[in-house]
Parts: structure tokens; C-alpha cells; sequence
């Protein structure tokens, strides 16, 4: 299914921020979004695409990936089998995320429950958003 906006419902845009920490667009695309035709659009979301695989790549270890493309086919994760391993992952790591007593995932180093890895991700994945936003407008964002 196709989700007509990247909009995860945690605007930070309306509090003055140049790149939501919810969906890591730029404001100017959020505020512009319903005029974009798919074609901008397509280029936004490759953008973000790309940002948040360089950040689970990061982060994650080449293990941590493998038990996570596991656990999404155990999990039946929608479309995981046409998903690169590190979207795989990113969307397993939200499923498994919602049950705040989930075990940590091995090769951590540390007790990283889904949860804490998932937020270190997001983390990885907004500094990354606002670098380029940073890079791309030689505005410094605060």
C-alpha cells in the first residue's frame, strides 16, 4: 500500500524546527507536500530513504540485520521480502518496539532492546536529515 505523505504524526515544524524529527523532512516540503506532483515526491522520499538506511546501517550490527530479517519473516512484517535489509530492519525494529519488555538483540555490545536502538536510529536519521538540510540551504539550523 502507498502511503500518500511520510508524515509519522510527530510534526515538529509547528514548534519552528527547519527538519520534523517525526517524518525528517524539510518544512518547505511539508508546508508544499499536497502540490508536489509524484515525481517530487519520489525525489523526497529517496532522499529519506537513503538517510535512514545510512543511519540503521550505522548503527546496527551486521548480526543485529540478519536476526532482524529473521524476525520479520517470524513476524509476517508487510512486504518485508521486497525491502532492503536495512528498511527490513528498521520496520521490524518498530513492530518489536511496541512491547517495551522485549529482550535486548544480541551482538549489542550493551542491553539494546528494540526500542533503544530503534531510538538511536531515529536520532542517527535526524542528524543525518538536518545535515543535508544544512548542507543543501548553508543554513545553520539550531
Amino acid at each position: 500500500m502507498h502511503r500518500p505523505t511520510p508524515c509519522v504524526g510527530i510534526c515538529s515544524t509547528t514548534y519552528g524546527d527547519l527538519v520534523c524529527r517525526g517524518c525528517k523532512r524539510f518544512a518547505h516540503e511539508i508546508v508544499e507536500w499536497n502540490g508536489y506532483d509524484e515525481s517530487q515526491r519520489a525525489v523526497v522520499g529517496r532522499r529519506l530513504m537513503e538517510l535512514r538506511e545510512g543511519a540503521v546501517n550505522t548503527i546496527l550490527t551486521d548480526k543485529q540485520l540478519a536476526v532482524l530479517s529473521d524476525r520479520a519473516a517470524q513476524m509476517r512484517v508487510i512486504g518485508a521480502g521486497d525491502m532492503s535489509a536495512a528498511t527490513r530492519a528498521y520496520e521490524t525494529l518498530r513492530c518489536l518496539a511496541r512491547y517495551p519488555a522485549h529482550p535486548a538483540l544480541p551482538d549489542s555490545g550493551r542491553a539494546d532492546t528494540p526500542r533503544i536502538l530503534l531510538e538511536r536510529v531515529d536520532r542517527e536519521f535526524y542528524a543525518r536529515s538536518l545535515a543535508v538540510f544544512e548542507r543543501s540551504f548553508k543554513v545553520p539550523v539550531q
